[in-house]
């Protein structure tokens, strides 16, 4: 009986609390939407595939540490086109500097992933082989050969 007279105690005061509480229409209150797009004026600015190469090789040359190297990746790898070779070339003198190998074998797979053929594949190889034997950055492929099988 005594947690039947709780209950009751409980709901009467949650019944005073609520009535007491002034409503709030939804529409006054700030969103997180209305403030990006207040600060970011609505306005898109289209980009250029030679602004976005310099942009990330301006990033990746001011890479200190792994957080930054993986960070500025992902959002480079994340746009519907393929980095150019020399955005990839500063993104390997990036990792080296930080001394991250496996993201430097990493890059090669994006690239492979994102590229629409083979022979996309094979040209950024060959653009990019003298930096990788530069750097003594191998392929998965060399890695792991019986993986491709």
């Amino acid at each position: 009986m005594h947690s039947v007279f709780r209950t009751a105690a409980v709901r009467s005061s949650f019944r005073s609390v609520a009535a007491r509480a002034p409503a709030t229409p939804l529409m006054t209150r700030a969103s997180f939407s209305t403030t990006i797009a207040r600060r970011s004026g609505g306005e898109h600015a289209e980009e250029s595939f030679e602004e976005f190469s310099a942009r990330f090789e301006k990033e990746f040359d001011s890479v200190q540490d792994v957080f930054e190297l993986q960070r500025n990746l992902n959002n480079a790898f994340a746009y519907d086109l393929v980095p150019s070779p020399s955005v990839v070339a500063a993104a390997l003198k990036a990792a080296r500097r930080v001394n991250d190998f496996p993201t430097t074998v990493r890059i090669f797979e994006g690239i492979k992933s994102k590229v629409e053929n083979k022979g996309q594949y094979q040209q950024y190889l060959d653009e990019l082989k003298p930096l990788r034997e530069e750097l003594g950055v191998p392929l998965k492929e060399d890695l792991y050969p019986e993986a491709q099988k």
